[in-house]
This record gives C-alpha cells, structure tokens and sequence, in this order.
C-alpha cells in the first residue's frame, strides 16, 4: 500500500501518472444495463432516454449489449457478479422474451452469485400482469417502480403516462407477480406542491408496504425541459418543511434512511445501490451506460458508452465512447462523493482496501472536515455529521485536490 506522496511516477505525454500499489483485493462485481427507451420523454429527466418506436429492436439490442459485455470481460478477474440494475428509460417495455436472453446471455460468461439481487426499473404506465409474472421467472427478484407521484395534477406536471389509480395497482400487480422485494420512487418539491400534498403522497406508498422507497426533491437539470421552462416550485420554507415532516413520517413506520434519498425496511436496502456507494465495480453496458472497474495492478478506470441507440446499434462504431483513469489526486473525492451519501458512512478501513492509498492521503481534508462540524470526529468510520449531510456539497470541497 502506499499513499500519492511515495507513490512511484513515470512520464506519459509529457504528464505525471502515479503508479498504485495493487489492491489487496478487488471490490465486488455488479452489472448495470441501460435500456434508452421509453414511451414519452419527460420534462424533468436528464438521463439518457429517448422516444420509443412502436417497434423496439429487442433482439439487436440484446445482441450487442452481450458483445459490449465481451467487450469488458478482461476487468473481471474471476469474479462472479453480485447484482443486477436495469435502468433506463423504461426498462419494462422489453419483453420477457428478451431479456430472458439477455439474462441467460450474461450468466454464460459471468457466474451469478448465489443470492444475486436483480432489479428491474419499471413505469406502472407499463405493467402488465402476464408480463412481470414472467420476469419474476426469470430471476428478476426486486423492480423499483416510478410513481412520483399518486396525485393527478402532479403527474400531469411531470408528464407521465400513468394516473394515480394505476400507480397503486402496478404495486398490488408486483406483488401478486412474486416481488416481496420493490422499491417505489417518489419525488417531492413538484410544481406547487404543498406540505399536505407532499405527504398525502408518502402515506399512500407507505400504505402499499414497499420494502424500500427512494424519496428525493425535483431539481431542474439542464438540458431538460423544466430548465428552459421552469415551473413554479415550492418556497425554500415549505421544502424544508417538507423534508423534516417526510422523514418523521418514514422513520414512524420503520423505513431507515441509510442514504441521502432512500429509505428502507429493516434488512432491505438495495444492496446494488450500496455496491456504488461503498466504490465498489460495476460494468455498465448499453447505450450511455457508465462502468468503474479496478484492476489487480491498482488501475481505477470509468468507463463510458456509446449514447445514441442508433450509434451504439451501429456495427461500424465502438460501443466505449471513452475512458479515464483516476488519479492519486482525485481518489479522495472519488471515493467520499460516493461513501459519504450513506447516513452510516463507511468503516475507514475500506479507503485503503478499495483506493489502494492511504488513509494519510485524507488527513489534511479529514481535519479541516471535522473541525467545520461537517464529518464525523471517529477514527475508524468515515461518516458525515447530520450537518454534513445537509451540506454535501461543502464537505466534499474539503478533500478535493
């Protein structure tokens, strides 16, 4: 092990690249596959999501998220992979059929974990119940459903496809399916929305007994609708107002936030989430998709994807749009943007183990973190204060190089 300023350097273009001690192990594996479509684009959504043709290309695509997997199988090191995302877009608007294949596809060149959690992202403006019984099958064992919201206006405002009425049913359909384990996304901060709508709301998901909900406030991104035609949101009052009453409502009924925006039952936090926020791998495969993957030799490396469908359906072009090696220098904020989202923090031993450095490199930002009352004073954890929780941002300035 060692830290950036004993680390050996050579020179590459002119450029310092500081050689990592090999990691003493190598994280877990999780896999994330992107599905860009889906049946609107909403107005809020930065991600990469595009309009769906009435026909999808279910078996092109399947075809080529397999040979971008082969295309990263080097970075697996005898590993077997730990969980599974769909993500989207709208992942539930290709068939059993097809990702049957895809799953059977992946499971040939990478082992599955005995207790693998799969998740698939689903949109209740697509369930069918034929359908995800079939997924359930398949080994599809957790969805995480996009509801937003139950109230009618408010959907409207965000330009789903679904209604209130078929939000509730789409989780009774999960259940009556096989899925003991979902999440229900929720956001809060809509367009005029006020306390009681906010937690009018929250009751009505926690009514439906998920195992986990992921409840955040609506930010304007750009490159989005709402960012060049911004709708009227909440006042700053009522939004804290907001964010202290739905946290007490959650707590009461025994969902404990573990991170910034998700809240889960006792034993059931999404294990594939928790997998990115303790900096552990992940290949990511289809159009836009973004991986990290480490290597035995101490190489950190992010990957990137192909974004366009067409172009990543394209034979003629690479499915990698890019890559970057991390640095010693950008390590500490790498790795804290990451931990420091969990309200438990990580146990400090996991810096050296997943970075390769020492725990010497955060001394300087660590001191002064601690000192402004932003991270925790705790020796063998690195966890934010419930200030620093709420100033996120401020605390991670502190370590960057």
């Amino acid at each position: 092990m060692t830290d950036s300023s004993s680390a050996s350097s050579l020179i590459i273009g002119g450029a310092a690249v500081s050689r990592r001690a090999p990691l003493p192990t190598l994280p877990p594996l999780a896999l994330y596959i992107h599905i860009p479509w889906c049946v609107r684009k909403c107005p809020y959504c930065d991600f990469n999501s595009h309009t769906a043709s009435p026909v999808l290309p279910e078996e092109e695509y399947v075809d080529a998220l397999l040979a971008d997997l082969d295309a990263d199988l080097h970075a697996v090191y005898g590993r077997e992979i730990s969980s599974i995302f769909f993500g989207g877009g709208t992942p539930s608007l290709f068939s059993a059929e097809a990702l049957g294949r895809l799953l059977k596809g992946v499971e040939q060149r990478i082992p599955f974990a005995h207790d693998i959690e799969i998740t698939l992202e689903a949109n209740p403006g697509t369930f069918e119940q034929e359908k995800f019984v079939a997924y359930r099958k398949l080994g599809i064992n957790r969805l995480s459903i996009g509801i937003q919201s139950f109230q009618q206006e408010k959907l409207k405002a965000l330009g789903r496809i679904h209604n209130g009425d078929e939000a509730v049913r789409a989780a009774g359909m999960a259940r009556q399916a096989g899925f003991d384990n979902f999440n229900l996304d929720l956001m809060h901060g809509l367009p005029d929305q006020s306390l009681d709508d906010a937690l009018s709301d929250l009751r009505q998901a926690i009514e439906l007994k998920p195992t986990h909900i992921s409840w955040y406030q609506l930010t304007l991104e750009p490159n989005t609708v709402f960012w060049n035609q911004p709708p009227v949101l909440p006042e700053d009052d009522t939004l804290w107002d907001i964010q202290e009453a739905g946290q007490a409502l959650l707590a009461e009924h025994g969902y404990a936030q573990y991170e910034v925006s998700a809240y889960a039952q006792a034993g059931r936090p999404a294990r594939h989430n928790l997998n990115y926020w303790s900096f552990g791998d992940f290949i990511g495969i289809g159009a836009g998709a973004h991986g990290k993957l480490s290597h035995p030799d101490g190489r950190i490396v992010r990957t990137w994807k192909t974004r366009l469908p067409k172009d990543y359906l394209n034979p003629a072009k690479s499915f990698q749009a890019g890559e970057k090696s991390l640095t010693n220098d950008e390590m500490p904020f790498e790795f804290l943007m990451n931990a420091l989202r969990l309200t438990a923090g990580v146990e400090s031993r996991l810096y050296p183990e997943r970075t390769g450095l020492s725990l010497d490199t955060l001394a300087e930002g660590r001191r002064e973190a601690e000192q402004s009352g932003l991270l925790q004073v705790e020796p063998s954890r690195l966890a934010a204060t419930e200030r620093g929780q709420l100033f996120l941002n401020d605390l991670l300035q502190k370590f960057l190089s």
